[in-house]
């Protein structure tokens, strides 16, 4: 089954209660949605949201199975695996040995961490918004490997690896993709 949106925010809030983890939900939700139409994909619009959506099920009540703990979760819902596949697949190499396959999971992969650290940067500024944030404030926060800390740069790397795309690219779309949903995470 692939739950509406507001099916998906509900099931999200039943095991999320903490702001930062649904905003940052709610941001990855717009990025994918961003995404979808950018790259070809509007008809699947929704259905990339849904994932951006859900991709934390499992962190904020079982953040010791992440990723893991999830997939039960969500097929005892009787979720479509496709769901299940792909939010689990941005563990990859963290969690769970599920690879990002579709251009979709990729896309999730390589920007679930880098919203936070876009979000973080943003956040510094006195706008304290996205809408007038610049790739080369991102770039020089990116290298202070102790900004942002929790936001793995490696995993930002090997996400960007697999999309075949230029850091620089990620960064600048992602920004992008943040301005369209108004979001800081």
């Amino acid at each position: 089954m692939i739950p509406t949106r507001e099916e998906a925010l509900l099931l999200l809030k039943e095991y999320n209660t903490e702001p930062f983890h649904i905003k940052h939900a709610l941001t990855v939700e717009g990025v994918m949605r961003y995404f979808a139409k950018e790259l070809g994909y509007a008809g699947e619009e929704e259905f990339w949201g849904i994932v951006g959506l859900l991709h934390d099920l499992d962190f904020e009540q079982y953040p010791d199975q992440h990723c893991v703990k999830e997939q039960e979760l969500m097929r005892a819902r009787g979720l479509d695996e496709r769901i299940i596949h792909a939010t689990a697949s941005h563990g990859y190499a963290l969690t769970v040995d599920i690879e990002p396959e579709h251009e979709m999971e990729k896309v999730l992969y390589a920007v679930d961490e880098l919203t936070g650290l876009i979000g973080a940067v943003a956040l510094m500024r006195p706008s304290k918004s996205v809408s007038d944030l610049e790739l080369k404030s991102v770039k020089k926060k990116y290298k202070t490997l102790n900004f942002a800390a929790g936001c793995s740069r490696e995993v930002i790397e090997r996400g960007t690896a697999m999309l075949g795309w230029s850091l620089d690219d990620l960064i600048s779309k992602t920004i992008l993709a943040m301005r369209a949903t108004d979001a800081v995470d």
